[in-house]
């Protein structure tokens, strides 16, 4: 699994500005008391800090801890499965019977091309002292390719 995880500066930024968020949300909150306005622009005020205070300690964490937190984490379907999708997405049987489906098409096409490269050495023939895969002037006593290091086919 490889993990991308955002710097230790945008973190602190971010931090930064949620401390001005939660300055600007007690603010609007102690206006919209105090000027009589209704309820819901004092709870709007309330969830603002809530939410901001929330963001901040979350980036100052990420800019001053050890681990930091991921912003993407690239897994393969085996390596881990997304909790979300198990959860909301499709039953399990039909994502295990898609994973076998996908194995078994991978090996089908490996098999397919193993027996085409068999094939295609067979039919390829060292044109004039020249390599048949890069085209690399070659003696006829080399096995070897100078260029490629691949084997030459035999007269």
């Amino acid at each position: 699994m490889k993990s991308v995880k955002p710097g230790r500066g945008p973190s602190m930024m971010n931090a930064a500005g949620s401390i001005f968020a939660i300055l600007f949300g007690i603010i609007w909150t102690a206006i919209a008391m105090s000027s009589g306005a209704s309820f819901f622009f004092s709870l709007f005020g309330i969830c603002f800090i809530g939410l901001a205070v929330v963001q901040a300690v979350y980036n100052f964490k990420n800019a001053t801890g050890k681990n930091r937190y991921s912003a993407f984490d690239i897994v393969d379907e085996d390596e881990e499965n997304d909790p979300l999708n198990e959860r909301f997405g499709g039953e399990r049987e039909i994502r295990e019977a898609v994973m076998r489906e996908r194995a078994q098409i991978a090996e089908a096409a490996k098999t397919a091309n193993a027996a085409q490269n068999v094939e295609m050495q067979e039919n390829i023939k060292a044109a004039d002292g020249f390599c048949p895969y890069c085209g690399t002037e070659a003696e006829s006593d080399f096995e070897f390719c100078k260029k490629c290091g691949k084997r030459l086919p035999k007269d």
